[in-house]
């Protein structure tokens, strides 16, 4: 719906004046972001998408408590020496959260908030209402991806937060432990914690920045959402095979688990700035895309 686009301009007293658009009317007063975030907020998706983040820690805590305390393990190997780990502390109950999290829980979340935004509203009819109000398309595909980003955002520290508060209260605040790692102090733990949540807030930019391209791209949000998430898991897949070589680190996904080298002694930051530049790079280039697409698109939903 390209004629719902109003066009600012200046007029001769220093004011903004629009083509065609009522007197006081400003583009950059459409749409404000805290509208925008408490439309999401009542939405249900989001209510049940951060109540998981609150619910999930919980969910652990309590099969911890079913452990049968054998010791051979059950065979589980490396992961049973993670999960010992994960009982010894706050800290470390919330590094085993994010863990076992991040290959795919917050794949799903981020998918979720980013390719939900656009298409829901096209599917359910009101997009091209929106635009009629008018809101200028830039101006509303960069609030909503703002709206969908912070709450991407949040999802991750709740996430860590309720880990973290759960874990202390139930296991102590005792020193950072890892597999990779010498024992680390709890000031210092919780610094490499937090570094950690950082550089997988910067990886989820890729996930974010597919999402909202397919959101642009179809009016179907279910979608949107999936194949962000296939695609993602595609590229997984295809980093485990060996015979592409060099070609693997051009995958978004390559990088993705580099946040280990955060907790090792010493700090290991090399694969850490690649895959930080490869993620903003992948997330720009799907940005960039979506904004091109949606402003020359014919909306009718």
């Amino acid at each position: 719906m390209a004629g719902s686009q109003v066009e600012a301009r200046s007029d001769g007293a220093g004011g903004t004046g629009s083509i065609g658009a009522a007197s006081g009317y400003r583009p950059s007063a459409t749409l404000p972001f805290a509208a925008e975030f408490r439309r999401q907020a009542a939405r249900r998706r989001t209510q049940l998408a951060l109540g998981f983040m609150v619910l999930l820690p919980l969910i652990i805590l309590i099969a911890f408590q079913f452990d049968s305390g054998d010791d051979d393990d059950n065979g589980r190997g490396e992961f049973g020496s993670l999960i010992e780990l994960a009982t010894s502390g706050g800290l470390n109950f919330t590094l085993f959260t994010i863990f076992v999290s991040a290959s795919f829980l917050l794949v799903v979340v981020v998918a979720l908030f980013c390719g939900d935004t656009v298409a829901s509203e096209a599917s359910w009819g009101s997009l091209r209402y929106l635009l009629a109000i008018p809101v200028p398309r830039a101006r509303l595909l960069a609030v909503k991806l703002l709206v969908a980003l912070a709450y991407s955002a949040l999802a991750l520290l709740l996430l860590a937060g309720t880990a973290l508060l759960i874990g202390t209260l139930r296991y102590g605040w005792e020193p950072l432990r890892s597999t990779v790692a010498a024992q680390l102090e709890p000031g210092e733990g919780l610094l490499r914690l937090l570094a950690v949540l950082g550089y997988l807030a910067v990886v989820l930019l890729v996930v974010a920045g597919l999402a909202f391209l397919l959101s642009v791209t179809t009016d179907a949000a279910l979608g949107a959402v999936g194949g962000a998430v296939l695609l993602w898991i595609l590229s997984s897949i295809l980093d485990q095979i060996t015979a592409l070589g060099a070609l693997r680190a051009f995958l978004p996904t390559h990088y993705s688990t580099a946040w280990l080298g955060l907790l090792s002694t010493p700090v290991q930051t090399d694969d850490v700035v690649r895959g930080s530049i490869s993620a903003i790079s992948y997330a720009t280039l799907f940005w960039g895309l979506a904004f091109w697409r949606f402003t020359r698109k014919d909306v009718v939903s």
